[in-house]
């Protein structure tokens, strides 16, 4: 029976709760990161911690002073260990706030969570068979100054899904207020077009993911060139190939967008750059 990690105890997935009124339930106050675990290791893991730790400041979780980096870490490869997925697992680490309602929180100190479950190799394959996606069309995301961040509220996420099954396909690209792709219901959103690398920046309102920015930090050093651009309808058609990315799925070739089709083209070449 699988094993969840509550505040550092460890629970079998079948008895595993949290108070009803915590306020990641009643009001999405939380933040996530989802691992990638590859042989006892944390894959990506300053990415991870970077946003994480910026992600918490930001919204002024007051964490204990155990809460270190290094704890975490401890607590997450004991999690695994406990469920034998060293060899390939994918890890959520969910931090919330406790219980209370918007103003008089009883427990001001954050809480976390760590699930983990088997992940299937050819996942971390670049796929032969292109994924096909619609417009997330009503579901439009804000742009502010949470939109960065893997936060417990994901309604947007979840409706796009579900208008994705409703329409047979794979994934929706999500919208942002200006009417601009900025991702997808999965993962980070990227173009390639005249042999240049593209992906919205952080400004259009899209997360701001561990695999988007190593793969903007690592390309330009193999040759490749990448920009930020907002990705308007009429841009994104224009590409000549469209892939999303993130931690656990790497990359994956987008083949189709509504009625509009992309060739994998040098999506192959880009993958061949993921050195993890």
């Amino acid at each position: 029976m699988r094993k969840v990690n509550i505040n550092g105890k460890l629970h079998s997935s079948t008895s595993a709760a949290v108070p009803y009124d915590n306020r990641a339930f009643r009001f999405g106050f939380g933040l996530f990161e989802t691992m990638l675990i590859i042989d006892g290791q944390i894959q990506l893991k300053e990415y991870h911690f970077d946003r994480l730790m910026s992600s918490l400041s930001t919204l002024r979780f007051e964490i204990p002073e155990l809460m270190t980096q290094e704890w975490i870490e401890e607590e997450i490869l004991r999690t695994v260990a406990k469920n034998k997925l060293q060899k390939l697992a994918r890890v959520r680490f969910q931090i919330y706030a406790g219980r209370g309602g918007l103003y008089d929180g009883q427990n001001q100190w954050a809480e976390f969570v760590i699930e983990c479950k088997p992940v299937e190799a050819h996942l971390l394959q670049l796929n032969e068979k292109g994924i096909t996606s619609i417009y997330a069309e009503g579901f439009n995301k804000s742009v502010n100054d949470i939109a960065n961040f893997k936060s417990c509220n994901a309604m947007v996420y979840m409706l796009s899904a579900r208008l994705a099954t409703r329409n047979k396909v794979d994934d929706a690209i999500i919208l942002n207020c200006n009417d601009n792709a900025i991702e997808t219901t999965l993962a980070n959103l990227f173009c390639i077009k005249d042999d240049v690398i593209y992906t919205p920046p952080l400004s259009e309102g899209c997360i701001a993911g561990v695999m988007r920015k190593y793969l903007i930090e690592h390309l330009p050093q193999k040759g490749f060139t990448v920009e930020e651009k907002p990705f308007t309808r009429d841009f994104l058609a224009s590409a000549d190939s469209v892939f999303m990315t993130n931690a656990i799925r790497r990359l994956k070739w987008i083949e189709r967008i509504g009625d509009k089709t992309y060739s994998i083209g040098k999506i192959l070449d880009i993958y061949e750059q993921i050195s993890y």
